[in-house]
């Protein structure tokens, strides 16, 4: 058998990249310390729970499985805690990256697939980002994340660690089967936060500015399906496993959509309005955030095919329906 060890694999994205693992015929193994993860989300392989700074815990797990290469997920993301408590992402985010690191390469294990974000390119409004866009983060997310792709760099220089890192957009959408989805406390992404005001479960959504220079005032953003996400990631770790060289991949679509339009495709969906109120502007929101992913069609042959607006709402409403994990 061949494992991969996956941190956050009980986390949204990394369970639905346990479940692709698994069908790639991969056995991947969950490592999470289920402070942001759900242990019912672990149903695709074994589950060690364990920190990602706790190098002992590290070592046994690398020892009992000998994986072949570590995808790792695990990390702190709410851009406004990372405002207030920039030392939890240091910490956190690097510190335990860097622990990861060094066990994975004392274990010998020299693939590494790296979930990594956009939030690393920081204020380029209206611009189309490609890999080469000058990285300068605006907060403590964002500059961990980079910090940990610098890690990743030096360590392929001294130890010959081999890594795929994926800068990621909006992610959105679920399961088509439901099995894994998408849920966070607190819920911050725009996609469930509608489902939720559909279905009751909150008042309304807010709309955080309504006079942006886009066609209806509202901010631009390019959703991939998450489905779609871990398939590039399965395509990294193959290219990997085929000998071939570090590279850094965007993964969006390339096509923005603004929030009224994911509303009003949420309300198509659903047969429902979606109840909201207007606020104003967030700071630090750009007008329009969009991908340019070039590279992973050119170099992976990854090729969305989930990521069109209709199914990524259709599939989150049929999780979301589903009332999995603790709601």
């Amino acid at each position: 058998m061949t494992h991969i060890l996956v941190t956050g694999g009980a986390g949204y994205i990394g369970s639905h990249a346990c479940k692709a693992l698994r069908a790639a015929g991969f056995v991947p193994v969950t490592y999470d310390n289920l402070v942001t993860g759900w242990e019912d989300a672990v149903k695709f392989g074994p589950f060690e729970k364990g920190d990602l700074n706790d190098r002992a815990r590290l070592d046994e797990v690398f020892a009992t499985y000998q994986p072949v290469a570590v995808m790792h997920f695990a990390a702190l993301s709410q851009v406004g805690e990372a405002m207030s408590e920039p030392g939890r992402y240091w910490s956190n985010n690097v510190g335990g990256s860097l622990t990861l690191i060094e066990a994975a390469v004392a274990a010998g294990c020299l693939d590494f697939v790296f979930s990594s974000t956009c939030a690393t390119y920081g204020e380029h409004d209206n611009v189309v980002l490609d890999e080469s866009t000058p990285q300068h983060p605006l907060n403590a997310y964002g500059a961990s994340k980079r910090a940990v792709e610098d890690i990743l760099r030096d360590f392929g220089a001294s130890h010959g660690l081999r890594s795929v890192i994926f800068r990621y957009f909006n992610v959105a959408g679920a399961d088509p089967e439901a099995e894994v989805g998408e849920f966070h406390r607190p819920e911050t992404h725009l996609v469930p936060l509608v489902l939720d005001a559909i279905d009751g479960k909150r008042d309304a959504l807010t709309i955080f500015g309504t006079d942006y220079d886009t066609p209806d005032g509202t901010c631009v953003r390019d959703y991939v399906h998450v489905c779609d996400l871990v398939d590039a990631h399965v395509l990294g770790l193959k290219w990997l496993q085929d000998g071939k060289d570090s590279q850094v991949f965007n993964l969006g679509t390339g096509t923005g959509f603004s929030v009224r339009e994911v509303m009003d495709k949420a309300a198509e969906v659903t047969g429902k309005p979606v109840p909201h109120t207007v606020g104003p502007r967030r700071g630090g929101d750009c007008t329009k955030l969009v991908s340019g992913s070039v590279r992973a069609a050119t170099i992976l042959g990854w090729t969305p095919s989930r990521s069109d607006l209709e199914t990524m709402i259709a599939d989150a409403w049929r999780w979301h329906k589903a009332g999995n994990y603790e709601r």
